[in-house]
Protein backbone atom coordinates (compact mmCIF):
# COMPACT_ATOMS: atom_id res chain seq x y z
CA UNK A 1 0.00 0.00 0.00
CA UNK A 2 1.59 3.28 -1.11
CA UNK A 3 1.34 6.54 1.64
CA UNK A 4 1.07 9.35 0.01
CA UNK A 5 2.98 12.16 1.54
CA UNK A 6 1.24 15.78 1.58
CA UNK A 7 2.77 19.50 1.45
CA UNK A 8 1.09 20.31 5.04
CA UNK A 9 3.08 16.82 6.16
CA UNK A 10 6.36 18.00 4.57
CA UNK A 11 6.32 21.44 6.21
CA UNK A 12 5.16 20.57 9.58
CA UNK A 13 8.16 17.79 9.47
CA UNK A 14 10.79 19.91 8.37
CA UNK A 15 9.09 22.59 11.24
CA UNK A 16 10.13 19.41 13.67
CA UNK A 17 13.26 19.04 12.32
CA UNK A 18 13.86 22.92 12.94
CA UNK A 19 13.04 22.67 16.33
CA UNK A 20 14.97 20.08 17.11
CA UNK A 21 18.08 21.61 16.03
CA UNK A 22 17.76 25.31 17.61
CA UNK A 23 18.38 23.91 20.83
CA UNK A 24 21.66 22.52 19.69
CA UNK A 25 22.52 25.99 17.37
CA UNK A 26 21.91 28.13 20.73
CA UNK A 27 23.94 25.05 23.06
CA UNK A 28 26.75 25.42 20.77
CA UNK A 29 26.74 29.06 20.88
CA UNK A 30 26.60 29.28 24.57
CA UNK A 31 30.20 27.18 24.66
CA UNK A 32 32.36 30.25 25.02
CA UNK A 33 35.78 28.93 22.54
CA UNK A 34 38.82 28.69 25.09
CA UNK A 35 40.78 31.94 22.78
CA UNK A 36 37.79 33.98 23.91
CA UNK A 37 38.09 32.84 27.57
CA UNK A 38 41.66 33.30 27.85
CA UNK A 39 40.84 36.99 26.36
CA UNK A 40 38.26 37.70 28.92
CA UNK A 41 40.68 36.63 31.56
CA UNK A 42 43.31 38.43 30.69
CA UNK A 43 41.22 41.73 30.33
CA UNK A 44 40.58 41.11 33.88
CA UNK A 45 43.73 41.00 34.94
CA UNK A 46 44.80 44.30 32.81
CA UNK A 47 41.47 45.70 34.22
CA UNK A 48 42.71 44.65 37.85
CA UNK A 49 46.47 46.04 37.73
CA UNK A 50 45.11 49.03 36.44
CA UNK A 51 42.44 49.57 39.12
CA UNK A 52 44.39 48.23 41.94
CA UNK A 53 46.43 51.53 42.37
CA UNK A 54 43.61 53.75 43.02
CA UNK A 55 42.03 50.97 45.30
CA UNK A 56 45.52 51.63 46.97
CA UNK A 57 45.66 55.33 47.60
CA UNK A 58 41.83 54.88 48.63
CA UNK A 59 42.73 52.25 51.15
CA UNK A 60 45.94 54.36 52.71
CA UNK A 61 43.61 57.45 53.03
CA UNK A 62 41.42 56.17 54.75
CA UNK A 63 43.73 54.51 57.24
CA UNK A 64 45.25 56.28 60.46
CA UNK A 65 48.82 56.98 59.52
CA UNK A 66 50.17 55.41 62.58
CA UNK A 67 48.37 52.21 62.02
CA UNK A 68 49.81 51.87 58.86
CA UNK A 69 53.24 51.71 59.63
CA UNK A 70 52.04 48.68 61.63
CA UNK A 71 50.29 46.89 58.70
CA UNK A 72 52.07 48.15 55.69
CA UNK A 73 50.25 44.75 53.62
CA UNK A 74 46.87 44.87 54.91
CA UNK A 75 44.56 45.09 51.70
CA UNK A 76 41.89 46.78 53.96
CA UNK A 77 41.97 50.22 56.02
CA UNK A 78 43.76 49.73 59.15
CA UNK A 79 41.82 51.85 61.38
CA UNK A 80 38.92 53.03 59.34
CA UNK A 81 38.54 56.86 59.72
CA UNK A 82 38.57 59.89 57.79
CA UNK A 83 40.98 62.06 59.50
CA UNK A 84 43.19 61.88 56.60
CA UNK A 85 40.63 63.88 54.48
CA UNK A 86 40.34 66.36 57.30
CA UNK A 87 43.77 67.65 57.48
CA UNK A 88 43.73 68.05 53.68
CA UNK A 89 40.55 70.07 53.68
CA UNK A 90 41.93 71.90 56.78
CA UNK A 91 39.23 70.91 58.99
CA UNK A 92 41.12 69.10 61.46
CA UNK A 93 42.93 70.57 64.86
CA UNK A 94 46.21 69.88 65.15
CA UNK A 95 45.43 67.93 67.98
CA UNK A 96 43.83 65.49 65.63
CA UNK A 97 46.27 65.20 63.34
CA UNK A 98 48.73 64.23 65.86
CA UNK A 99 46.61 62.04 67.45
CA UNK A 100 46.88 59.93 63.45
CA UNK A 101 50.37 59.84 63.65
CA UNK A 102 49.39 62.93 60.45
CA UNK A 103 51.21 66.34 59.70
CA UNK A 104 50.25 69.17 61.97
CA UNK A 105 50.69 71.31 59.20
CA UNK A 106 47.70 72.39 57.19
CA UNK A 107 47.19 73.42 53.36
CA UNK A 108 45.36 76.13 52.29
CA UNK A 109 43.15 73.54 49.80
CA UNK A 110 40.57 75.85 48.52
CA UNK A 111 42.90 78.76 47.47
CA UNK A 112 44.98 75.79 45.54
CA UNK A 113 42.17 74.76 44.21
CA UNK A 114 40.65 78.07 42.97
CA UNK A 115 43.91 78.46 41.21
CA UNK A 116 44.13 75.10 39.66
CA UNK A 117 40.65 76.02 38.29
CA UNK A 118 41.39 79.12 37.14
CA UNK A 119 44.79 78.29 35.46
CA UNK A 120 43.49 74.77 33.66
CA UNK A 121 39.90 76.95 32.63
CA UNK A 122 42.27 79.86 31.22
CA UNK A 123 44.43 77.21 29.29
CA UNK A 124 41.96 75.76 27.59
CA UNK A 125 39.73 78.98 26.59
CA UNK A 126 42.78 80.22 25.06
CA UNK A 127 44.13 77.34 23.84
CA UNK A 128 41.30 76.11 22.07
CA UNK A 129 40.20 79.74 20.34
CA UNK A 130 43.88 80.00 18.81
CA UNK A 131 44.45 76.83 18.28
CA UNK A 132 41.17 77.03 15.91
CA UNK A 133 42.31 80.59 14.12
CA UNK A 134 45.56 79.05 13.35
CA UNK A 135 43.99 75.78 12.33
CA UNK A 136 41.86 78.02 10.00
CA UNK A 137 44.59 79.75 8.58
CA UNK A 138 46.47 76.31 7.61
CA UNK A 139 43.48 74.65 6.34
CA UNK A 140 41.11 77.65 4.32
CA UNK A 141 43.67 80.85 3.82
CA UNK A 142 45.73 80.34 0.79
CA UNK A 143 49.45 82.81 1.43
CA UNK A 144 52.98 81.84 0.44
CA UNK A 145 55.06 79.21 2.08
CA UNK A 146 52.02 77.83 3.85
CA UNK A 147 53.01 74.26 3.95
CA UNK A 148 56.73 74.66 4.63
CA UNK A 149 55.59 76.83 7.73
CA UNK A 150 52.79 74.11 8.79
CA UNK A 151 55.72 71.27 8.74
CA UNK A 152 58.21 73.35 10.59
CA UNK A 153 55.59 74.20 13.18
CA UNK A 154 54.91 70.65 13.55
CA UNK A 155 58.52 69.68 14.06
CA UNK A 156 58.14 71.08 17.42
CA UNK A 157 56.08 67.83 18.03
CA UNK A 158 59.23 66.73 18.40
CA UNK A 159 61.00 69.21 20.82
CA UNK A 160 60.61 67.57 24.45
CA UNK A 161 58.64 70.16 26.75
CA UNK A 162 61.83 70.52 28.98
CA UNK A 163 64.13 72.32 26.55
CA UNK A 164 61.69 75.31 26.43
CA UNK A 165 61.24 75.80 30.33
CA UNK A 166 64.30 77.77 30.75
CA UNK A 167 63.72 80.14 27.80
CA UNK A 168 60.10 80.49 29.23
CA UNK A 169 61.37 81.37 32.68
CA UNK A 170 64.12 83.81 31.53
CA UNK A 171 60.74 85.30 29.60
CA UNK A 172 58.59 85.25 32.19
CA UNK A 173 60.96 86.62 34.82
CA UNK A 174 61.56 89.08 32.79
CA UNK A 175 58.28 90.45 32.36
CA UNK A 176 57.87 90.19 36.11
CA UNK A 177 55.07 87.61 36.19
CA UNK A 178 56.51 85.07 38.82
CA UNK A 179 54.50 83.93 41.20
CA UNK A 180 51.19 85.16 39.52
CA UNK A 181 48.77 82.87 37.82
CA UNK A 182 49.24 85.17 34.51
CA UNK A 183 53.18 83.77 34.23
CA UNK A 184 51.82 80.25 34.45
CA UNK A 185 49.29 80.10 31.80
CA UNK A 186 50.90 82.09 29.30
CA UNK A 187 53.01 79.72 27.80
CA UNK A 188 50.23 77.52 27.17
CA UNK A 189 47.05 79.95 26.21
CA UNK A 190 47.98 80.57 22.70
CA UNK A 191 48.45 77.65 21.10
CA UNK A 192 50.25 74.18 20.93
CA UNK A 193 51.42 72.05 17.76
CA UNK A 194 49.23 69.20 18.91
CA UNK A 195 45.76 71.77 19.42
CA UNK A 196 46.83 73.20 15.74
CA UNK A 197 47.01 69.77 14.11
CA UNK A 198 44.15 68.63 15.84
CA UNK A 199 41.52 71.33 14.52
CA UNK A 200 43.29 71.68 10.93
CA UNK A 201 42.78 67.90 10.06
CA UNK A 202 38.77 68.46 10.75
CA UNK A 203 38.77 71.50 9.11
CA UNK A 204 40.21 70.05 6.01
CA UNK A 205 37.29 67.79 5.76
CA UNK A 206 34.56 70.76 5.90
CA UNK A 207 32.90 70.97 2.57
CA UNK A 208 34.82 73.94 0.63
CA UNK A 209 30.75 74.62 -0.84
CA UNK A 210 30.41 75.75 2.11
CA UNK A 211 31.99 79.10 2.61
CA UNK A 212 31.94 79.61 -1.47
CA UNK A 213 27.97 79.59 -0.77
CA UNK A 214 28.81 82.49 2.32
CA UNK A 215 31.27 84.45 -0.03
CA UNK A 216 28.71 84.94 -2.31
CA UNK A 217 26.29 86.06 0.54
CA UNK A 218 29.20 88.53 0.63
CA UNK A 219 30.75 86.95 4.07
CA UNK A 220 34.16 87.44 4.71
CA UNK A 221 36.75 85.18 6.45
CA UNK A 222 36.02 86.48 9.89
CA UNK A 223 32.30 85.78 9.77
CA UNK A 224 32.47 82.20 7.88
CA UNK A 225 34.97 81.44 10.75
CA UNK A 226 32.92 82.39 13.75
CA UNK A 227 29.12 81.97 12.43
CA UNK A 228 29.99 78.96 10.07
CA UNK A 229 33.20 76.69 11.00
CA UNK A 230 33.12 76.95 14.59
CA UNK A 231 29.17 75.68 14.90
CA UNK A 232 30.47 73.11 12.79
CA UNK A 233 33.21 71.96 14.39
CA UNK A 234 31.41 71.21 17.96
CA UNK A 235 32.72 68.24 18.06
CA UNK A 236 36.11 68.65 18.03
CA UNK A 237 36.09 71.03 19.64
CA UNK A 238 35.06 69.88 22.62
CA UNK A 239 37.63 67.10 22.66
CA UNK A 240 40.40 69.42 22.25
CA UNK A 241 39.20 71.34 25.32
CA UNK A 242 38.39 68.42 27.69
CA UNK A 243 41.86 67.13 26.51
CA UNK A 244 43.63 70.41 27.42
CA UNK A 245 41.79 70.87 30.48
CA UNK A 246 43.10 67.14 32.02
CA UNK A 247 46.36 68.25 30.64
CA UNK A 248 46.71 71.92 32.06
CA UNK A 249 45.35 70.28 35.57
CA UNK A 250 47.89 67.44 36.37
CA UNK A 251 50.34 70.13 35.10
CA UNK A 252 53.52 70.49 37.83
CA UNK A 253 56.91 71.16 36.71
CA UNK A 254 56.12 74.60 35.69
CA UNK A 255 53.47 75.68 38.00
CA UNK A 256 56.26 74.73 40.59
CA UNK A 257 59.09 76.59 38.63
CA UNK A 258 56.98 79.97 38.48
CA UNK A 259 54.15 79.79 41.16
CA UNK A 260 56.33 79.60 44.50
CA UNK A 261 54.04 81.89 46.02
CA UNK A 262 50.87 80.78 48.20
CA UNK A 263 48.61 82.90 45.75
CA UNK A 264 49.86 81.53 42.84
CA UNK A 265 50.18 77.79 43.86
CA UNK A 266 48.37 75.42 42.55
CA UNK A 267 46.77 71.86 43.66
CA UNK A 268 49.30 69.39 42.25
CA UNK A 269 52.29 72.02 43.83
CA UNK A 270 50.64 72.05 47.06
CA UNK A 271 50.52 68.33 47.55
CA UNK A 272 54.39 68.46 47.07
CA UNK A 273 54.05 71.08 49.93
CA UNK A 274 52.53 68.59 52.40
CA UNK A 275 54.42 66.11 51.64
CA UNK A 276 57.04 67.91 52.51
CA UNK A 277 55.55 68.67 56.17
CA UNK A 278 56.59 65.31 57.92
CA UNK A 279 55.60 64.39 60.88
CA UNK A 280 57.33 62.61 63.45
CA UNK A 281 56.35 59.48 63.03
CA UNK A 282 57.18 59.71 59.19
CA UNK A 283 55.71 60.33 55.99
CA UNK A 284 51.59 61.51 56.20
CA UNK A 285 50.88 58.97 53.47
CA UNK A 286 47.37 58.85 54.78
CA UNK A 287 47.26 62.53 53.77
CA UNK A 288 49.45 62.33 50.84
CA UNK A 289 47.09 59.81 49.36
CA UNK A 290 43.71 62.03 50.25
CA UNK A 291 44.80 65.61 48.75
CA UNK A 292 45.53 63.31 45.61
CA UNK A 293 42.63 61.62 45.18
CA UNK A 294 40.38 64.75 46.19
CA UNK A 295 42.96 66.28 43.28
CA UNK A 296 42.25 63.97 40.78
CA UNK A 297 38.87 64.04 41.54
CA UNK A 298 37.51 66.58 38.80
CA UNK A 299 39.42 65.20 36.07
CA UNK A 300 37.76 61.82 37.28
CA UNK A 301 33.84 63.22 36.98
CA UNK A 302 35.13 64.80 33.49
CA UNK A 303 35.62 61.19 32.08
CA UNK A 304 32.92 60.01 33.73
CA UNK A 305 30.34 62.16 32.53
CA UNK A 306 32.14 63.09 29.16
CA UNK A 307 33.99 60.11 28.58
CA UNK A 308 31.80 57.92 26.17
CA UNK A 309 31.52 61.27 24.62
CA UNK A 310 35.03 62.05 24.07
CA UNK A 311 35.80 58.50 22.83
CA UNK A 312 32.80 59.24 20.27
CA UNK A 313 34.30 62.00 19.25
CA UNK A 314 38.06 60.80 18.84
CA UNK A 315 36.29 57.53 16.43
CA UNK A 316 34.58 60.85 14.45
CA UNK A 317 37.81 62.91 14.20
CA UNK A 318 39.68 59.54 13.20
CA UNK A 319 42.67 60.09 15.51
CA UNK A 320 43.98 57.10 16.27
Amino acid sequence: MTTITTRDDDVAAGTRATDREVPRRRSRRRRPSGGRVLAWAALAVLLLVTLFPFYWMLRTALSTNTALYGSPGSLLPVELTWGAFERVLGTATPQEAAAEGGTTGSIDFWLYLRNSVVVATAITLGQVFFSSLAAYAFARLRWPGRDAVFFLFLTALMIPPIFVQLPNFILVRDLGLLNTLTGIVLPFFFMTPFAVFFMRQFFLGISREVEESARIDGAGHGRIFFQIILPMSSTPLFTLGLLTYVTAWGEYFWPLLVGRADESRVLTVALGIFRSQTPQTGPDWAGLMAGTLIAALPVFVLFVVFGRKLIDNLGYSGIK
